[in-house]
């Protein structure tokens, strides 16, 4: 965007901030494109596109009033995108989103070639994203309209949420994948008599298990992997590629010959009821509750009687939740009064770790691990449960340790971790110990040891969670479910069945065993010790959508 233009649209604006109406219908007319095709490409033509763009215009209506400044419109409004698709993602089963309303929708990568009548490699590579993972095609939708001159870095960056160093990290695997992809393509175009044997039962519909099968027949065949033709980098190739136009029905002042969003709000074929009240509100007014903050990131803030929601706490943030008292609810007097113990009990249990811990010095001995009671603790896995996918999950039971042992692969893809989740918690859980010698991110030379390196990436924690150990010990007494909600980063959990002795064994192990530092003990031997980041007494359909401090 130009000097000139920039200019204009930072007035258009500011109006329509100031509730001019025609220039709301501007900002969204002219921005609409923009987030159709990120959306669009992220969801490779869904049937939900439809929803997940109006859903964001809405808010970016809805909220445009508390816009700071409007140079930052654009980072601002893709990071609205990005936020709306993930929520979407969490919202509903992996296999519903695959399996469902996916076989009804357009294919955007067609809709990519047809619409913008793409030939040759350009084609290949609008053709390769169907091959390409769920977040890999959100990477790309922010990448493609980067190489293409639609964002920058700083404002790709800020859209995924990551800093400009784990973008670069994470835009090289991606256009890695985005090659295999392109030679998946390339070999299904070619005459190679060995995949035509291969694929003699394939569907069409491209899926991670026949992208690894075909990719390593690629590897291993010389007539698959003879490129007749130079291959173009990609990012040479979408230099200069237009955004791909909105289906009739989507557009409104535009497709309705100049009409306000007044009068398209009777006439509009493609927007929701939301959307078009939205839009003929007499102003822009900020919604309780939402509220913007420095780099672009869309906070949501519950209403005082609304339910807790998962939040991930940040520098910039200044505000605390609100309670979860609904204001004017009369206080009842107890009658009879709980006792001392009962009000202690209700009271303590619970506390959940607000702050990221800083490792302990590797020299300092841990404190002594309080002896809890310990009948035994079962699992619906047995001796030792290996869950290294996403969807796998261990119910315990019993009284007494479990031991956690953490695994995580940013050699094999690296990017943004999303923690494993206790649901269905019956009784009490605590977190009493840390141990295996090691925290995830302590170093052992130029690069980290278990959360990246530049050589390999890096696997991002959640903002405000704890770092894990290599070995994290939990002591429940009662019944609990730990899920894997792989997403993302590589990772795994061994979960086993342990004792006090064995955990009692791990923190003491020094410096001078071979190891880089002593454990740490959590254990305060009371309620007060406290309980996992991410528990709930509650059963989600989606377990990682539990909030990183529940209320149990």
């Amino acid at each position: 965007m130009d000097e000139a233009a920039g200019r204009q649209w930072r007035s258009t604006i500011a109006a329509a901030q100031a509730g001019d109406r025609q220039a709301l219908d501007e900002v969204v007319e002219g921005w609409l494109p923009l987030v159709y095709n990120v959306v669009g490409r992220a969801l490779n033509g869904h049937a939900d596109v439809d929803d997940v763009v109006q859903e964001t215009m809405l808010r970016a209506v809805d909220n445009l009033g508390s816009l700071r400044d409007p140079d930052s419109f654009r980072s601002w409004l893709v990071a609205i995108a990005m936020r709306q698709i993930r929520d979407r993602a969490r919202r509903r089963q992996p296999a519903h989103l695959d399996e469902s309303a996916a076989h009804e929708a357009t294919d955007f990568a067609e809709l990519t070639v047809l619409r913008l009548q793409l030939e040759g490699q350009r084609r290949e590579v609008a053709q390769a994203v169907r091959w390409l993972d769920a977040e890999d095609r959100q990477l790309l939708s922010l990448w493609w309209l980067e190489v293409a001159g639609e964002l920058t870095r700083r404002e790709l960056a800020a859209a995924a949420g990551i800093s400009r160093q784990h973008a670069a990290v994470r835009v090289q695997r991606l256009k890695e994948r985005l090659e295999t992809a392109r030679g998946i393509v390339r070999a299904l175009d070619g005459a190679c008599p060995g995949l035509r044997e291969l694929t003699a039962r394939f569907s069409g519909r491209p899926d991670s298990v026949w992208r690894k099968r075909l990719a390593r027949h690629i590897r291993g065949c010389g007539y698959c992997g003879d490129t007749r033709e130079a291959v173009v980098p990609a990012e040479r190739l979408l230099v200069g590629i237009a955004l791909v136009p909105v289906p009739v029905g989507f557009t409104l002042s535009l497709a309705l010959g100049g009409k306000t969003a007044v009068a398209a709000a009777a006439t509009s074929v493609g927007w929701s009821a939301k959307v078009m009240a939205a839009l003929t509100q007499p102003a822009v007014a900020v919604t309780a509750g939402a509220t913007l903050v420095a780099g672009g990131a869309y906070v949501v803030t519950q209403p005082p009687d609304s339910p807790p929601r998962a939040t991930a706490p940040t520098a910039s943030s200044t505000a605390r939740p609100p309670s979860p008292t609904p204001p004017g609810t009369p206080t009842a007097t107890p009658s009879p009064s709980p006792s001392p113990s009962q009000t202690r009990k209700a009271e303590l249990y619970g506390t959940v770790v607000d702050a990221v811990d800083r490792a302990p010095d590797p020299n300092a001995e841990p404190a002594a691990l309080p002896h809890r009671p310990e009948s035994g603790v079962t699992s619906t896995w047995g001796a030792k449960a290996v869950m290294q996918h996403r969807g796998e999950a261990v119910t315990l039971s019993g009284q007494g340790y479990v031991l956690v042992r953490w695994q995580i692969s940013p050699q094999s893809r690296p990017g943004a971790l999303v923690m494993p989740t206790w649901t269905g918690l019956k009784g009490e859980l605590f977190h009493v110990a840390s141990g295996g010698g090691r925290r995830m991110d302590d170093t052992t030379g130029p690069d980290t040891t278990g959360m990246g390196g530049p050589a390999t990436g890096y696997t991002v924690l959640p903002d405000g969670t704890q770092q894990m150990w290599q070995n994290e010990y939990f002591y429940v007494d009662g019944s609990v479910t730990l899920h894997q909600n792989e997403r993302g980063a590589d990772y795994g959990v061994i979960v086993f069945p342990s004792t006090w002795e064995e955990a009692e064994k791990d923190v003491r192990t020094g410096p001078d065993q071979g190891v880089i530092r002593y454990g740490l003990v959590r254990d305060t031997g009371k309620d007060t010790a406290p309980v996992p980041q991410y528990v709930t007494r509650e059963t989600p359909t989606d377990p990682a959508t539990v909030a990183q401090r529940s209320r149990v």
